[in-house]
């Protein structure tokens, strides 16, 4: 009887401190699919990040809706890219998010940070610049013009930076230091989480090395440069963009320069986005031997949670190879 009653009396002091330790998690709110994603390995035990840009929405032409302000002004730590990817995001945090700690990712310390490209095949980002004709895009396999921590305009780097899985690590390490400050009662959670995600990332990293290697010498044209990120760490070739920026649609010459593009390069493949006009990758390879296929950056088709970006990474790597390899 004194056992019976023992146990009943520790059912509900372990229900009660499993309801405490979720109320003590700290409300936290995130952009994009991608960072919320590494936020939500690394609160795993401990709470769910909130999703602003969730579902086939685009970071790039998104609107505020009245519950992701709502989030935003409850929020206890809010993480975001920045203002160059995230441009909707940067008055409301001014507002909405003054009482919460806010994490800017792309000035997280070690981050390789890579210039947008313009000319040549990659139209001037700057549209109000005209001097495309004077430029040449730089070879994938180059050395890049990278740059590390400390660089901060937010108009001159591209803000892709996930799609480098050291850019990841360095991300994950500055999401888990804010956590740690803003959440300290479960700082060991948060850490060893950080560390798991670490080593399952550097397991990727050669994963999708093993993938993209047969075929990153073949050329391929991208909906818009996303990618520069991926193509510096794994050395695809990736030969042009059909738009710098997806929020402008290109122009009938500018279509018409890519479709050219595609034939005197021998482009083997020409890569749409979910979310994004496909059928304006189908004008682009009428009448050559490009293949169409699609790539997904922003992870609109995948559901969120804590192996989204292991999902994602994969499958860029796979459609690559999956197209690349296609006979004509």
């Amino acid at each position: 009887m004194k056992l019976a009653m023992g146990l009943s009396l520790a059912i509900p002091a372990i229900l009660l401190a499993g309801a405490s330790k979720a109320a003590d998690a700290p409300a936290v709110v995130t952009s994009i699919k991608p960072i919320h994603s590494l936020v939500s390995a690394i609160m795993q035990g401990v709470g769910t990040p909130e999703l602003i840009v969730d579902g086939a929405a685009s970071p790039h032409i998104y609107n505020l809706k009245p519950s992701d302000a709502s989030a935003l002004q409850s929020a206890k730590v809010i993480f975001w890219v920045g203002p160059g990817l995230e441009a909707f995001l940067e008055k409301p945090l001014e507002s909405l998010g003054s009482g919460a700690s806010i994490a800017e990712l792309e000035d997280a310390p070690g981050l390789v940070k890579l210039k947008f490209r313009e000319g040549g095949a990659f139209e001037p980002h700057d549209d109000g610049d005209e001097a495309e004709a004077g430029h040449e895009h730089e070879e994938a396999g180059h050395d890049h013009d990278a740059h590390a921590e400390g660089d901060h305009d937010h108009g001159e780097f591209d803000t892709h930076l996930w799609l480098d899985p050291m850019n990841a690590k360095a991300m994950a390490a500055e999401i888990t230091t804010t956590l740690v400050a803003a959440d300290p009662a479960n700082a060991l959670t948060y850490q060893a989480n950080a560390k798991a995600l670490d080593e399952k990332i550097d397991a990727l990293d050669k994963e999708i090395t093993g993938i993209v290697t047969p075929v990153k010498d073949k050329p391929f044209i991208v909906f818009h440069d996303a990618y520069q990120y991926f193509e510096h760490r794994y050395a695809v070739r990736v030969a042009g963009s059909i738009t710098v920026s997806p929020e402008n649609m290109p122009g009938a010459e500018r279509v018409s320069e890519i479709h050219k593009k595609v034939a005197d390069l021998g482009a083997t493949c020409v890569f749409a986005e979910p979310q994004f006009e496909p059928r304006l990758v189908n004008v682009v390879i009428e009448g050559t031997d490009a293949k169409a296929g699609v790539l997904d950056p922003e992870a609109a088709t995948l559901e969120a949670g804590p192996d989204l970006y292991f999902t994602l990474m994969r499958g860029i790597a796979n459609s690559m190879k999956d197209c690349l390899s296609r006979e004509s």
